[in-house]
């Protein structure tokens, strides 16, 4: 017999009769066989007929009726096994199952047994090797699922950190080890502008984007500007200026805090100017803006000290080469600050320049800078000239007349000068409010400083002696333009300017192709 029956044993192992487990269909008679091990509840009903000495055994699923056929039956009288006092009971059998279970169960004498509540069962506890069974096609689901998960959330971490990495990426070389304490790194500079966030552009030029920020751990305010450089010749020595300008200190310039690098990107940090630059104050980009005669000398007179700082007092010579209002910044109480060096070129004193092209804005170019390349002290001297007719005047470098002629503020100012007329070349904004001396020389010292021919004008120095009163101004040419005098030295010169119908930067390095 197989593993799976049902038999009848009296004070034996040994089944007198016994049958595969299942039942028998009342309605059509045919067998259905039941899986002992299935972990099925089942019911089994036990008779035996003293009068027939038959023994009857009954099984089906949990609710079903019980079925008319017995699935086994024996005759045995049972009256030679059972003393006049016995005992009802459950015991298991050897085999494959281990475990047996009996959730409820009735007993009758006499009569039938009463119906067991079905309701009332507890529930049959799980097979350990039944529930892993059980378990194991959810593992099947839950394991690819939760691998796949596992190697994405990998992947996206390692892409995070690449992204990072990148993101963060600066160009180092060995030899800016020196430079270390002026080097600011990338991810605090991305930090400080949120990450460069057009809503903290300060303004875009020629040479690159200017953004407001605060670094994270020191609270400083800065401006950082970014400019695009496509080389490494020459970069060593670039740096070690722009370090060495770092060095600067003079109440009338901007403090250049330090750089960092990236590929073809150098970054620039300077402190910040709460008040921006002097051009949108000077041409009404600012409410409310219009700036005082008192306020404007001032300016005029902070900036020459800062030229004169960097012409004569400081250990090098530092010539700027793009001085003009834009470059011109304010702090909170209007004072004046030099700012952007990005063109500024240093060499020791007593030795000459070196050639290089043409850098600076058009409209404050002298004459000799576009015909030699050579930047001194004395074209400094010039764009400071233009710039001191630009806050006098309130006009741009280059103006466009009422026949829609493009006409320079040099010449425009000298003939004004020429013609007694000066109150006229006064900023018309100032309405009058203004020290008549004051702006009067103003306007001939920054024709004589915009001289075409560099010997004929002054040093910053002098300008300052000029400025206080010390010394008289020498005459200004009483016929001759500008131009003309400027189209005598460098034929060609002012045609070329005059192309441009405003003002425009051209900066080049001798060694960096597009930095400066």
């Amino acid at each position: 017999m197989n593993d799976n029956h049902v038999g009848i044993d009296v004070n034996s192992l040994r089944s007198i009769q016994s049958h595969d487990a299942g039942f028998y269909h009342d309605k059509n008679g045919t067998f259905q066989s039941l899986s002992l091990d299935s972990q099925e509840v089942m019911q089994v009903w036990v008779d035996y007929h003293g009068e027939k000495m038959q023994i009857d055994a009954t099984m089906a699923p949990l609710g079903m009726a019980k079925p008319t056929r017995p699935i086994v039956s024996a005759n045995y009288n049972l009256s030679s096994v059972l003393t006049d006092v016995a005992y009802i009971g459950f015991s298991s059998a050897e085999g494959k199952i281990t475990k047996h279970y009996v959730l409820g169960w009735s007993f009758g004498m006499n009569s039938p047994a009463p119906a067991i509540n079905l309701t009332m069962l507890p529930k049959l506890p799980l097979d350990p090797h039944t529930k892993n069974r059980r378990r194991l096609p959810v593992l099947q689901i839950i394991l690819p699922l939760a691998t796949a998960a596992l190697i994405l959330s990998v992947a996206a971490v390692i892409s995070l950190l690449v992204r990072r990495h990148f993101r963060y990426a600066e160009v180092r070389d060995d030899w800016e080890v020196e430079f270390g304490p002026h080097r600011f790194s990338y991810k605090d500079l991305f930090r400080a502008t949120e990450g460069f966030d057009n809503k903290n552009l300060l303004g875009a030029g020629g040479f690159g984007r200017v953004y407001r920020g605060e670094l994270p751990s020191s609270k400083l305010r800065i401006a950082v500007k970014r400019v695009s450089h496509d080389s490494r010749q020459g970069m060593k020595e670039f740096i070690a200026e722009i370090v060495s300008i770092g060095r600067l200190q003079n109440p009338n310039l901007v403090h250049l805090l330090g750089y960092c690098r990236r590929q073809g990107e150098l970054l620039l940090v300077y402190e910040y100017m709460p008040k921006g630059s002097l051009d949108k104050y000077l041409y009404g980009e600012v409410d409310n803006s219009t700036l005082s005669w008192d306020q404007r000398i001032w300016i005029i007179r902070g900036i020459a000290s800062a030229l004169i700082y960097l012409h004569e007092e400081w250990e090098k010579v530092v010539v700027h080469r793009d001085i003009k209002a834009s470059n011109v910044l304010l702090d909170d109480e209007l004072n004046a600050r030099l700012g952007d060096f990005g063109l500024a070129r240093l060499y020791d004193h007593g030795v000459e320049q070196e050639t290089t092209r043409v850098a600076g804005t058009i409209g404050y170019i002298a004459p000799e800078l576009a015909r030699t390349g050579k930047g001194t002290p004395l074209t400094d001297v010039f764009a400071f000239g233009v710039f001191i007719l630009e806050v006098t005047c309130g006009q741009r470098p280059i103006m466009q007349s009422t026949q829609d002629e493009l006409v320079m503020l040099v010449d425009w100012a000298l003939e004004h000068v020429q013609q007694g007329s000066l109150d006229d070349a006064i900023d018309i904004r100032l309405k009058g409010q203004y020290n008549v001396s004051e702006a009067h020389l103003a306007l001939k010292l920054g024709l004589l400083c915009s001289h075409p021919f560099a010997c004929a004008r002054p040093s910053m120095r002098q300008v300052i002696q000029y400025l206080d009163g010390h010394i008289e101004p020498p005459e200004l040419p009483a016929h001759q333009s500008f131009q003309a005098l400027a189209l005598m030295q460098n034929e060609g010169f002012d045609s070329y300017i005059m192309s441009y119908p405003s003002s425009k930067s051209v900066g080049t390095m001798s060694s960096i192709s597009g930095g400066r």
